[in-house]
């Protein structure tokens, strides 16, 4: 209800304007939210030009049946790979066996009764919506593949704690309730902290970059297609989640967690070596990205710029190249 209200008060795309042939009206806004009102800012010249160059007045885009944008060439496919790979990544990484089985999850470590649970359920809302809250505050600090590979490798090692607990537990399918009764209360508090940790982890790292970056490494003309692929996507790992680890547990138990323990860590692998960063570049600058041989690399490279006395770039180089920035 507060989006359909507070939605009329947003201002339009100047990206949406200009392909659509409403130039002034986008060099306007440019003009006075990135211009403070100068019409003359270097900064609004060189974001129109940009617009000029690659923006396409007759793009795919404009046709609802048109996908011929997310696969007419290397870029375009390597972006819609990356969109697609973190949109199912978020849904691997664990919290759906967290979440939509947090009962059997919390059997398997030996904590039953349904106010005890029901309480564990409160605690991790609570910590899902404050982590949510501070990493979507720190993303642009951290970057983009920092924070998807650090958040990884955060949450392997939450189920590896994860499985050493419920591995001493034990719980299986057809434990008695004497046997529940037994198992050391340090374990399953032990069970609970990881639980806790994990759900820090994935809040703070996961939740923000899952609506964030699978709508950053596509170029304007692919973004309204792209993200069904993306919501697809999602979905193929909600459905893995409903239908695949509720068997695995009852027929595993905790050995289930094994799997994630594993796959967070060939999740941060895959990312590290084909994620991009996007922190801090405009789509006309990603463009440049994607069409490069290696977009992961060129994503990092440092660049050193060479000014002229009017502060014009008249040369690019790489710093690992050159070593230190020369700028006049």
């Amino acid at each position: 209800g507060l989006i359909v209200i507070f939605a009329w008060f947003l201002p339009e795309s100047p990206r949406w304007m200009y392909v659509r042939g409403r130039v002034v009206e986008a060099q306007a806004t440019l003009t006075k939210y990135h211009g403070q009102g100068n019409p003359n800012s270097e900064w609004v010249k060189l974001q129109m030009m940009e617009y000029e160059t690659h923006l396409e007045l007759d793009g795919t885009d404009r046709t609802w049946w048109d996908y011929r944008a997310l696969f007419r060439d290397r870029a375009s496919r390597y972006r819609l790979m990356m969109n697609c790979i973190v949109s199912l990544f978020g849904q691997w990484a664990g919290n759906g066996i967290v979440s939509y089985y947090l009962s059997k999850f919390l059997d398997t470590a030996g904590i039953r009764g349904s106010k005890t649970q029901i309480n564990v359920q409160l605690g991790m809302n609570a910590i899902q919506i404050v982590f949510a809250g501070l990493g979507a505050s720190q993303v642009d600090r951290f970057g983009r593949r920092p924070m998807l590979i650090l958040v990884n490798m955060a949450c392997c090692l939450c189920w590896v704690g994860i499985t050493v607990a419920t591995s001493i537990a034990n719980v299986q399918e057809n434990s008695t309730p004497e046997y529940l009764a037994s198992i050391p209360g340090p374990v399953s508090r032990a069970v609970l902290a990881w639980v806790y940790i994990f759900q820090i982890c994935y809040s703070f790292g996961w939740t923000p970059m899952q609506a964030l970056y699978p709508v950053e490494v596509l170029s304007f003309e692919m973004r309204a297609k792209g993200m069904a692929f993306s919501n697809l996507f999602t979905s193929i790992g909600l459905l893995a989640n409903q239908f695949g680890f509720s068997v695995a547990l009852v027929n595993l138990a905790w050995k289930t967690y094994i799997v994630f323990t594993c796959w967070c860590a060939i999740q941060a692998g895959i990312i590290w070596y084909f994620v991009p960063e996007t922190k801090n570049r405009t789509l006309e600058e990603l463009d440049a990205i994607f069409h490069s041989k290696n977009p992961r690399k060129a994503s990092t490279e440092r660049k050193k710029l060479e000014l002229d006395a009017n502060a014009n770039v008249i040369h690019v180089d790489n710093v690992e190249k050159t070593g230190l920035a020369h700028v006049i």
